[in-house]
């Protein structure tokens, strides 16, 4: 495939301020001063991140935690089955968005939605990618404080008796700590593939969980093991939720095309390796950790699996260590999401702008954190905007502009059509199915959001 000219995410479009590149620099009596930096303006056309930094940041915004739990929601068969199709369906819807793009000629989701839909179409795009990326921000902060006070205190037993030291073992202030001192730093950066060595970080963090959670489930304490008789189930009773769960750790549409503006020769073949690499890498961490784990706790396993394990485990301390720095390390992604849907839906034709910049990077971090702050469990309304979002986004909305954008002389049952079809018609079930499940539960005292002020 040819290289996609002009195809760069809205930010690096908005930091072109000039539209032209002169050969001559201009006083300001209109006189040339001298010849420019050719040599410069190649190297400032050609900034970016290689295939490295891409690859680290989409298997980052891939990884998730939950998976053990669609496992046991699924049946391990089934849930086997769905991690493979569905990670499959996410690396081609993935490239789809990309393609809609070249098709329709925009630079973004929320314009691809725009040319296919008209002005509903757009709002509807940005409102879920807004609601799942905050939505994931407040859960990474609240994993935040679940994990990292708990490592502390068990490294430091005493240390709740010191003046002043005490306060790291609060969950509030580690939060804020590790929202304001790493993640918000993180996320003042304007271009994507910067925050590529935090993502390789995060990655080598989420190796060790998987290699802890490998060599420490066989050898947990009998009592805190499920029913051996459910280890091989061939389906569970919740198909649909599991469903929803897998979707959501794998989604990273909402960024797919960041992180391709972020390439620093951004062509679809290039693209198309990093999206194959991150989902292989997601897939197989995926199902290392989901398969190992449900088969030794089966009917007990928890949403977050390292709740399993006794608390002065040291090595399973060490893998929830990792999963609080993954999430802090991960939370700018999304930031990145928020602030640039709101840039491209109020001010898409106006210039970077370093005071909106920071104003909408420090209230869209602030307000997660206070979330977070006040909330152990968002309850069902964290479900909603995540499941249906993560399903609209991931299989609904690339599907139906590819069908959109498509020769409309070639019916829907065509082969060029027919898998974009069972696509948008899969996604639409799930996200009905989510929706009626998740609202369903909120007529129960399990939908109830739980505070949590300790």
């Amino acid at each position: 495939m040819p290289l996609l000219v002009g195809l760069l995410d809205a930010s690096a479009a908005r930091r072109s301020l000039e539209l032209a590149i002169p050969l001559h620099e201009e006083g300001v009596d209109g006189a040339t001063n001298g010849h420019i930096d050719l040599d410069e303006l190649v190297a400032k056309r050609n900034a970016g991140g290689g295939l490295f930094d891409s690859i680290a940041n989409m298997a980052n915004s891939i990884l998730g935690a939950g998976l053990p739990y669609a496992m046991r929601q699924a049946g391990l068969v089934t849930g086997i089955v769905l991690l493979i199709v569905l990670c499959a369906v996410t690396d081609w819807t993935i490239r789809l968005i990309v393609i809609n793009a070249k098709m329709s000629g925009a630079n973004s989701y929320i314009d691809i939605m725009n040319r296919c839909f008209g002005s509903s179409g757009r709002a509807a795009v940005s409102f879920f990618q807004f609601a799942f990326a905050f939505g994931g921000m407040c859960a990474f902060g609240i994993i935040i404080g679940d994990t990292i006070p708990h490592v502390i205190r068990s490294i430091f037993p005493s240390l709740h008796t010191v003046p002043v030291l005490s306060l790291l073992t609060k969950r509030q202030f580690i939060i804020a700590l590790c929202t304001l001192g790493v993640s918000y730093p993180l996320s003042l950066y304007r271009d994507i593939h910067k925050l590529a060595r935090a993502s390789g970080l995060a990655l080598v963090g989420m190796i060790v969980i998987v290699s802890s959670v490998m060599i420490k489930a066989p050898s947990v304490a009998p009592a805190l093991k499920g029913d051996p008789d459910k280890r091989f189930s061939v389906i569970g009773p919740g198909i649909f939720q599991a469903v929803g769960v897998i979707s959501f750790a794998f989604v990273c549409h909402h960024n797919s095309l960041l992180i391709y503006g972020s390439l620093r020769t951004p062509t679809l073949d290039r693209f198309a390796l990093v999206t194959h690499i991150s989902t292989i890498i997601s897939l197989v961490c995926c199902c290392t950790l989901a398969i190992s784990a449900y088969i030794q706790f089966t009917d007990k396993t928890q949403g977050n699996i390292l709740n399993n394990f006794s608390g002065n485990d040291t090595l399973i301390n060490l893998a929830r260590f990792c999963f609080g720095l993954n999430m802090f390390t991960t939370l700018p992604l999304e930031l990145f999401v928020c602030r640039e849907t709101i840039e491209q839906y109020f001010f898409s034709h106006e210039p970077f702008n370093l005071q909106r910049h920071v104003l909408f990077t420090t209230s869209i971090i602030v307000a997660s954190m206070f979330i977070a702050l006040i909330t152990c469990d968002l309850g069902v309304m964290l479900e909603i905007t995540g499941g249906v979002s993560a399903t609209a986004l991931a299989y609904i909305f690339p599907a139906a502009c590819y069908m959109k954008l498509s020769d409309p002389l070639v019916p829907w049952y065509s082969r060029k059509k027919l898998p974009a079809a069972v696509c948008a018609a899969f996604g639409g079930t799930v996200l009905c199915i989510s929706l009626f499940l998740a609202l369903g539960k909120a007529w129960t005292p399990e939908g109830d959001a739980k505070i949590c002020m300790m």
